[in-house]
């Protein structure tokens, strides 16, 4: 009898480690096979900036991993996850001491916004009753692969409850068409059309409204929670689940290739020459770009793989700032709950300008931020009136040019990293005078150490491939059926390169493990 797992998931980010517990779950043997010290890939938070401080290294705060029916199904409290909420969810200063909030309270969100222009509070109300009646289904749908069977039934029988196909052309409107046509205050705009600038769809593109409105519904239903003690815990738990039904977990194990005989992956080679051998499947969650034409020579790939691959595009590089400060940030105006989730922009016009320079190659002179107030949210973070801070935003992956006049160009050695960390900073600096006195220490991640530290944030992307329409659904990596099967039988792409793309949802794991489940029950192994 073998002794070989029955499945391989190389990778122990939160999508390989979703993967392998789906595959447990099923019964199967599982070893999944982590190149770093550590386990959690994206998710994870270290102390290496200040003994005293937690930061996330790279994600920090999960709607989608709150609301996912994915990892809602594990139960992950089980194994040691806490989720903590900020008293405000999210939070967006003006230039005249204002505050735009985000309460988890609907009746609170929608008051604010009233008080900033009559009638908001209603046409809040309205987008929220709406999305209780089609949310759910549609993030199933959403998460689902393509054709999504069973929550678009769900959907469609709903829509006429939310006044049907004039729905429809509400998800397809650019966010900035969304915004200007239902809502009269700046403050409502930005708080949907800043959610929209997650993702790297430019507010007037289709597409930007459906991100938009997604995440800024998670946010008022789910919150913005993050994992009580560090991001780190989250994939921890994960871990500890699948350890309870069975599965292991190698780190400092690379994989370097994956052996393939008669059109079916067998098994993989780790660097140092150890095979090992997958009695049913291999699930790859790792970046596109890693998997064709690296773990899996071209020579085992169809011509038109290759061709299409030509085709495929990342979405922009990031640069993140993590500071510890000796006290709060010192906001102009104390909002009225403290949000865990900060957007800076000084409008909605210089939010879409920012987003725009982006995709012509521009460094933003005035980027749009996304900041964690991470001790606001979870007070194990740092020492009491302490604040483990995090910002970062999105940079071009090729620099052409730089609209600041710091003469940035995208080489991102240490003198272009300060400088756009003290861009970043300096954004703060407006909204929060004094903040530069409270810098304890600080840490900048620029694209190429966001790579160096997890090799599926290729040139800093951290979605694993453009949100474009264009590169999603059936064309998410490469035109196919969007489903999680590769050419190459028994193999399984379940990285945030694969449907439905990025994001902390576990959905591309779940896929590739349900796909490989199937295709062994059907005998198509």
């Amino acid at each position: 009898m073998s002794d070989d797992p029955d499945a391989i998931v190389i990778g122990a980010g939160p999508n390989g480690l979703v993967a392998a517990n789906v595959l447990a779950d099923a019964g199967w043997s599982v070893l999944v096979l982590e190149a770093q010290p550590d386990i959690g890939g994206a998710v994870h938070s270290d102390s290496e900036l200040d003994p005293d401080f937690v930061h996330d290294t790279f994600s920090a705060f999960y709607p989608l991993g709150a609301g996912s029916p994915v990892m809602g199904g594990l139960d992950l409290q089980s194994y040691g996850l806490t989720w903590k909420h900020a008293p405000a969810v999210l939070g967006h200063p003006r230039p005249d001491g204002g505050w735009a909030l985000l309460h988890h309270d609907v009746d609170m969100t929608a008051a604010g916004l009233d008080e900033h222009a009559a009638g908001d509070g209603d046409r809040w109300h309205e987008l929220h009753r709406d999305w209780q009646r089609i949310g759910p289904s549609l993030v199933e749908s959403l998460m689902s692969p393509f054709p999504p069977v069973k929550g678009g039934l769900k959907t469609l029988a709903r829509l006429p409850s939310v006044g049907g196909l004039a729905y429809v052309k509400m998800l397809l409107e650019p966010a900035r068409q969304l915004v200007e046509s239902r809502f009269d205050s700046e403050e409502a705009k930005l708080l949907i059309a800043g959610n929209g600038g997650h993702a790297d769809i430019p507010l007037d593109a289709t597409g930007s409204g459906l991100m938009a409105l997604l995440l800024v519904m998670l946010a008022q239903t789910v919150g913005y929670p993050v994992p009580e003690g560090g991001a780190s815990e989250l994939p921890n738990a994960l871990a500890r689940r699948l350890e309870s039904k069975g599965g292991s977990i190698r780190c400092d194990a690379r994989v370097d290739g994956i052996a393939v005989r008669d059109r079916r992956a067998r098994g993989v080679r780790i660097q140092g020459g150890e095979t090992i051998s997958a009695a049913r499947a291999i699930i790859a969650d790792v970046s596109a770009t890693s998997l064709y034409g690296g773990l899996i020579g071209w020579d085992h790939l169809p011509t038109r793989t290759r061709r299409d691959m030509r085709q495929f595009r990342y979405d922009p590089a990031t640069v993140k700032v993590d500071w510890a400060l000796d006290g709060p940030v010192p906001w102009a105006s104390t909002p009225a709950l403290a949000p865990g989730t900060v957007h800076i922009a000084d409008s909605l016009d210089q939010m879409t300008t920012a987003l725009q320079q982006v995709g012509g190659h521009t460094i933003p002179a005035h980027p749009f931020l996304l900041m964690g107030q991470m001790t606001t949210a979870d007070p194990t973070r740092s020492p009491a009136g302490t604040e483990s801070l995090w910002a970062y935003t999105h940079v071009p992956q090729e620099v052409r040019s730089d609209g600041g006049g710091d003469d940035i160009t995208g080489v991102w050695d240490h003198t272009e990293s300060e400088r756009m960390a003290d861009r970043m900073q300096d954004r703060i600096e407006k909204y929060a005078p004094g903040f530069t006195s409270r810098v304890r220490a600080r840490r900048v991640l620029a694209p190429p150490d966001l790579e160096r530290r997890n090799a599926n944030l290729v040139g800093g992307s951290i979605n694993g491939g453009t949100s474009d329409l264009h590169q999603q659904l059936v064309f998410r990596p490469v035109p196919g059926l969007g489903r999680a099967g590769t050419p190459i039988r028994g193999l399984y792409l379940g990285s945030a390169a694969a449907h439905p793309g990025g994001g902390v949802h576990g959905a591309p794991g779940a896929n590739a493990a349900r796909a490989a489940i199937a295709a062994h029950r059907t005998g198509r192994l």
